[in-house]
């Protein structure tokens, strides 16, 4: 189980220390628009994963089963934003800050999910085509403690500067000619998975 809330924050530190302003994305005084969530589970490849994402109040709980016997030791559960419609233009901010409960939260790795590219169905099966994933993993054991910020007190907090973002496609790091478009982020993404003997 892992709380969840997220707002990205501009910073001109060069310590990449977040400073005001900040713009909520998730949580906070937003809440969380669960209509605009869905699942992305490994059932799309024949798995038993399977995650929820429930409102509580400020906060999100993300949770569910993480199933890594059916496809070979490997798996993936995860919750994303869900529609073409979305935008969102972060290229005047530093980065993004994740904030969780600790007392609701587990140990476990969870991996936030950028993409900038959200391409049509493929014509012949119907399915979604990869893109390039920019992707940053993180625990509790990431997260301090946060002073004047909107966030519970019992949360933490974890600042992500942009470039700690990896790109990766179908899994495995990639090499891009291109950085993240930060000012057309189509979706956001928190997973957690199980892949080549690895157990987040």
């Amino acid at each position: 189980m892992c709380w969840i809330a997220i707002c990205h924050l501009d910073s001109k530190s060069p310590s990449m220390e977040p400073l005001s302003p900040r713009r909520v994305l998730w949580g906070c005084n937003m809440g969380w628009r669960l209509n605009q969530w869905t699942s992305s589970d490994d059932r799309v490849r024949g798995g038993k994963s399977q995650s929820y994402l429930d409102s509580r109040g400020t906060a999100a709980c993300f949770h569910g089963t993480l199933d890594i016997t059916t496809l070979g030791g490997a798996g993936f559960a995860s919750q994303r934003t869900a529609g073409d419609h979305l935008h969102w233009d972060l290229s005047s901010f530093a980065g993004v800050e994740v904030s969780i409960d600790p007392s609701q939260s587990d140990d476990k790795v969870y991996t936030l999910i950028l993409k900038d590219e959200i391409l049509p169905p493929n014509a012949s099966n119907g399915r979604e085509q990869a893109t390039t994933s920019w992707e940053y993993d993180f625990s509790t054991s990431n997260c301090r403690p946060k002073i004047d910020s909107p966030i519970p007190s019992s949360c933490q907090s974890v600042f992500i500067p942009w470039d700690h973002f990896k790109p990766t496609y179908r899994g495995k790091l990639a090499s891009t000619p291109q950085g993240l478009d930060l000012s057309n982020i189509r979706r956001v993404s928190i997973m957690i998975r199980r892949f080549d003997g690895w157990s987040a």
